[in-house]
């Protein structure tokens, strides 16, 4: 296991560099000057002279990329002052750092992030077992049709009928914002439920079919018709047999869903007003802010790596004919 995770850390490391140049040299091909976008529109040339040197844009490309890299783990100084690692540098438009900027959004994320993957897996999972338990039956063809209808319908139409229905018209929920759950836990709750079940509908009906499909599918398998010939109950067949054989490649697509969560729900943000990570990253593609993007892009990726590394660590355990050595 432990050469597994050695390996498998290794190559997320070399990943993520990858991502990041490829990142960093693509903004690089734009067209659009990020120097003269943070002098504004009166720009003199000596205004951005100093602009381009305080953001060490006055540097070849590659010198810029390989300064960018050793500030993330060392640390980096700038004519404006030392910026510690883990340093992103800082924003081509506000000139703050990069990393206290994706700290202080971060929590707004995790709330979103956690709380929308509570609710699509306990109930797109739940669905999809009372779907697959009564196959066949009006049961299964109306929780199938209702996973159908979710997987149709997208956060930004849904979010904004929910918003003017239960927000604007009946007044039966609180306008979503992010209050942090330390400070009061009553007022998180309320106003980020909106978007956890707004956000789960899309997931849910995913998860739901999934669900069914794979349990259908083990249900025929030869270890668990063996189970029924010795007469073992339909439920222990069920949950004992059939789940556990359905439940690696759920537990797959929750933690690649979980990791890109983690990195911004973008969308939903965007939606219901919520200024988290997903939100940042896009006003810094919209602005042309690379230092915060590339910051915003690393801790995503670096988010969906981790996940799909812990999810292969946990097939042993879910599956026991997996080994990983």
């Amino acid at each position: 296991m432990l050469r597994f995770l050695f390996r498998r850390s290794l190559g997320a490391v070399v990943i993520l560099v990858l991502i990041s140049a490829i990142t960093f040299f693509l903004f690089f091909a734009l067209p659009a000057d990020p120097a003269r976008l943070a002098c504004g529109k009166n720009c003199d040339p000596a205004s951005l002279a100093l602009i381009n040197e305080n953001l060490g844009l006055d540097k070849p490309i590659p010198v810029q990329y390989g300064e960018f890299m050793v500030g993330i783990v060392a640390g980096r100084d700038f004519p404006v002052g030392h910026c510690d690692a883990p340093c992103f540098g800082y924003s081509f438009v506000n000139q703050e750092p990069v990393w206290p900027t994706i700290v202080d959004r971060f929590p707004t994320t995790l709330s979103l992030a956690l709380g929308a993957a509570v609710v699509f897996l306990v109930a797109g999972v739940g669905l999809g077992m009372v779907a697959a338990w009564r196959r066949g039956t009006w049961v299964d063809k109306f929780f199938s049709s209702l996973s159908l209808l979710g997987q149709s319908l997208q956060v930004y139409f849904v979010g904004v009928l929910c918003l003017a229905w239960f927000v604007s018209g009946l007044s039966i929920m609180e306008q979503p914002a992010y209050h942090p759950i330390t400070e009061n836990p009553a007022r998180w709750f309320s106003g980020m439920l909106l978007p956890w079940l707004v956000l789960s509908l899309i997931f849910m009906a995913n998860y739901s079919r999934m669900t069914r499909s794979q349990l259908v599918e083990q249900l025929h398998e030869d270890h668990v018709r063996t189970a029924r010939a010795k007469g073992l109950s339909g439920r222990t067949v069920f949950f004992r047999y059939a789940w556990r054989g359905a439940i690696a490649p759920i537990v797959t697509i929750f933690g690649m869903d979980l990791g890109s969560l983690l990195g911004g729900a973008m969308i939903t943000e965007y939606t219901f007003t919520l200024h988290g990570v997903g939100r940042l990253a896009v006003d810094s593609v919209r602005l042309t802010d690379l230092p915060m993007l590339m910051g915003v892009m690393l801790i995503s990726s670096a988010a969906i790596v981790v996940f799909t590394i812990v999810v292969d660590a946990l097939y042993a355990v879910i599956d026991p004919r997996v080994r990983l050595a």
